[in-house]
C-alpha cells in the first residue's frame, strides 16, 4: 500500500495518515488480549518498522507524532469485564499503543539509481 502511495504522488508531495502503532514489540499473546478492548491494535506496526517501510517505499522526511499515547487505566474496567488479569497485564503494555499521525513526502527529485550489466552469463550472479 505505502508503494503505491508513493508511486501516485506527485514529487514533492506529501503522504499523511492517522494509524495506531506500537512503541517497541509487543507479544502475540499481550496483542490478543488487547485486541480485546481496541481492535485496531492487532495489525499494528511497530513505529521503527512503519518508518522503515516508508523509507523502503522511497520516502523521506518521515516523521510520527502521537496523537494519544494509550494506559492501561484507559481499558481496566473493559478488560477486567472479559477476564483479563490487568495488574499483570500492565508491565507488558503500558504506554505501548498510540495513535499518531504518520507524515512523510515524496522526494523533489527523483534519485537515479544505477544497475549493474552483465558482461556475460553468469558473471554477476
Amino acid at each position: 500500500m505505502l508503494r503505491e502511495a508513493f508511486r501516485v504522488l506527485k514529487l514533492g508531495e506529501r503522504f499523511a495518515v492517522l494509524d495506531v502503532v506500537t512503541r517497541g514489540e509487543v507479544p502475540a499473546e499481550i496483542r490478543d488480549k488487547v485486541l480485546l478492548w481496541v481492535g485496531c491494535i492487532a495489525g499494528a506496526l511497530r513505529d521503527e518498522e512503519y518508518k522503515d517501510k516508508l523509507a523502503m517505499s522511497g520516502f523521506q522526511s518521515i516523521g510520527i507524532e502521537p496523537t494519544r499515547v494509550y494506559a492501561v487505566e484507559d481499558a481496566r474496567e473493559f478488560l477486567a469485564g472479559k477476564g483479563v488479569d490487568v495488574d499483570a497485564l500492565a508491565p507488558q503494555v503500558e504506554s505501548k499503543f498510540m495513535s499518531a499521525f504518520i507524515r512523510t513526502v515524496k522526494p523533489a527529485k527523483e534519485a537515479v539509481t544505477t544497475t549493474a550489466t552483465c558482461c556475460a552469463p553468469g558473471c554477476c550472479g
